[in-house]
């Protein structure tokens, strides 16, 4: 009781403001009546609607100093009534920021021109120095950081949008959308704000504990296997030791151990290790023979034979991915998945995947209604995603890709899909994983271009702050891919401006494992003498020689080699045209088979109390009759025979290119 009463006062004010909020007049009253008869503290609050015309005049002159190009009275304003908590933190003030300390700087150079715009030139490039240093990694901004250095800006290649007249009535807009939100935001009752914050601090919380129990009793049935091989590994210990002591007390009083003996209690000590059988063979009654083996268990064991996974019931088991609940074929989507991740490379995967492809569980030879493949299409979000990610396994394994090329629908399936989802969702980003891979087979190249693949990697690229990571590499490592065919060069000669735009920006992203992909796209597409020409002409060599200065050894050693290729004056070469009629596959497997970790991250599905996910679903509803039959695989390319300092001209793969080329 003791704390109510010290808070009171404050608590019924937070009471108050809310009903004032929602429009509760009659209640208000009342409120304030009862709390006037009992005597309680009531705090007097600002009246909303006072507070919502300080902030229209707020607003308004904030727009007026931006019209009149007034800085310093403008940033007095912003700094005196936009939070330093917003402005410090929220990405989308830090950038409006950003873009009106050019409005200013260039403000006096649209209108007129002398040393006053020397003076604003100077403010915006203390403002780069300090708090925009903050934004000099991001690729929006990156070519901004030259304005300062430019002595005609107005004619610069790099900054003709900022002269246009549409630039800074659109900049307005912005600014008024944002400061009618933060303003009105800051009038919203406290009452509601801790609610929200709280509630919102609570789910986050449950979904983290969660996930850290699920992975709590993952590591829990590893530590107990591992804990009940070592206790008995222990007991076993404790018996041979015991039967040696006896050996020794006997060997005190005269009597001799047998070579058998010996033999046996060795037997004893290894059958763990090997096989009983192996164990017998061994002579180790030779002198050294026990002991050096002793300690070479202590070494970490390589498994020699991995056992193969049970066969399953695949006639089943597709008939209910196709009329099952939504449930269930989420969850057999993930289990599929996971027997293909999870498993060990060489004989165990490769026997499950042979399994998958022979039962043809994706129906890529099968076109009617009732398709697996059709689940992309699905209303239900996780199953869409499921699918996804279980195409995206799929597709990082050769003889996968292969399989998967085989239904001529299912590209076209996959872009649909990509253009449809959301930016930031995993179906879209597996998607595009699945799509880079198949990027390495020459048939699906000419697909993608034809398909205008380009156009759309090049438009998605030009804004790289809402792609996570994963997204963000196949996505240039795609864009490069088809780059390198001559049919991908001409695309990119149509619309050469932005593609030379995006990939220069791209150039000083702070993810340096796009790199060589960025250097492999540049130096391929500049073979053609259009795009060479736009690229002088919005200044491409000052631009490449700026990362030379801050570049490794590697990087510089590229960028040279795209400097030479700019500077050519070679005619396009068109005896590369016969590469796009080449549809010979036999030379485009050229990487390792990649299961990277990202397959299985932020699982979207938990099971239940009582349900069964993974292997266990598998083995106990779908348990079909032993077919195991191992194939040889075929040996591929082990891996890209190119020199490490010109940029990539051949086809890869993230996941295979860090392997095989370390950034």
């Amino acid at each position: 009781m003791g704390d109510i009463l010290a808070y009171e006062a404050e608590l019924l004010g937070l009471v108050k403001e809310y009903l004032g909020f929602a429009e509760f007049e009659d209640t208000v009253k009342t409120f304030i009546k009862e709390c006037k008869i009992k005597g309680k503290p009531l705090p007097k609050t600002a009246v909303s609607s006072l507070r919502d015309s300080k902030a229209l005049i707020i607003q308004k002159d904030l727009l007026a100093a931006f019209e009149e190009g007034d800085q310093k009275v403008f940033f007095e304003l912003w700094e005196d009534h936009i939070s330093s908590f917003i402005r410090d933190s929220e990405p989308l003030a830090q950038k409006l920021e950003f873009y009106l300390h050019i409005h200013f700087a260039i403000y006096l150079l649209k209108h007129s021109v002398g040393k006053p715009f020397d003076e604003r030139i100077s403010c915006f490039k203390t403002f780069l120095e300090t708090k925009g240093a903050a934004l000099s990694q991001t690729t929006e901004f990156l070519p901004f950081y030259a304005l300062p250095f430019v002595p005609n800006p107005m004619v610069h290649p790099s900054f003709k949008e900022l002269f246009q007249d549409s630039w800074a009535p659109e900049l307005k807009t912005r600014l008024e959308e944002f400061l009618s939100v933060t303003l009105k935001a800051s009038n919203t009752p406290r009452l509601l704000m801790l609610y929200k914050e709280n509630a919102q601090c609570n789910k986050e919380m449950l979904h983290q504990l969660h996930q850290q129990l699920v992975e709590a009793e993952r590591r829990t049935m590893t530590y107990l296997k591992r804990f009940n091989k070592i206790q008995a590994d222990y007991h076993n210990l404790i018996g041979v030791t015991a039967e040696l002591v006896d050996s020794l007390e006997a060997t005190v009083n005269g009597k001799m151990i047998t070579p058998e003996y010996l033999q046996s209690v060795c037997v004893r000590l290894f059958s763990n290790q090997m096989r009983q059988s192996v164990a017998y063979s061994i002579d180790f009654t030779r002198p050294g023979t026990a002991s050096t083996m002793l300690r070479a268990s202590l070494a970490p064991v390589k498994m020699q034979e991995v056992p193969l996974l049970p066969s399953l019931d695949y006639e089943k088991l597709k008939k209910d991915l196709l009329v099952g609940n939504e449930r269930l074929k989420a969850f057999l989507l993930q289990a599929l998945r996971w027997r293909l991740t999870t498993s060990h490379p060489g004989e165990q995967r490769d026997t499950i995947l042979q399994a998958y492809i022979g039962n043809d569980i994706m129906d890529c030879h099968n076109n009617s209604q009732r398709n697996v493949l059709k689940l992309l299409y699905s209303k239900n979000e996780v199953v869409r995603q499921y699918m996804a990610r279980l195409i995206n396994a799929f597709a990082s394994l050769a003889e996968g890709r292969v399989y998967l090329s085989q239904n001529p629908k299912l590209l076209q399936m996959l872009e649909d899909r990509l253009k449809a989802e959301e930016k930031d969702s995993l179906t879209r980003e597996n998607i595009l994983g699945a799509l880079q891979k198949f990027s390495l087979r020459r048939a699906l190249q000419t697909a993608m271009i034809k398909d205008g693949l380009i156009f759309w990697l090049v438009d998605d690229l030009k804004d790289t702050d809402c792609l996570s990571d994963y997204t963000l590499e196949y996505s240039v490592a795609l864009l490069m891919n088809l780059c390198l065919r001559s049919a991908g060069k001409k695309m990119c000669a149509e619309v050469a401006n932005q593609v030379l735009k995006v990939l220069s920006d791209l150039l000083g992203h702070e993810n340096h494992e796009i790199q060589p992909y960025v250097n492999g796209a540049l130096y391929s597409i500049l073979a053609i003498p259009s795009i060479r020409e736009e690229a002088r002409a919005m200044g491409m060599e000052e631009i490449l020689r700026c990362f030379i200065k801050e570049g490794n050894a590697e990087m510089i050693r590229q960028i040279e080699f795209i400097i030479k290729q700019l500077n050519s004056e070679e005619p396009l070469d068109d005896s590369s045209e016969s590469d796009d009629e080449e549809e010979d596959d036999d030379d485009d497997e050229e990487d390792h088979d990649t299961m990277e970790a990202d397959l299985d991250k932020d699982e979207a599905l938990q099971p239940q109390l009582g349900e069964l996910t993974g292997e266990k679903l598998l083995t106990t509803e779908y348990l079909g009759i032993m077919t195991n039959t191992p194939k040889a695989k075929k040996k591929l390319f082990p891996g890209i025979h190119q020199s490490v300092d010109e940029p990539l001209q051949r086809p890869v793969t993230p996941g295979c290119h860090r392997a095989v080329y370390p950034t």
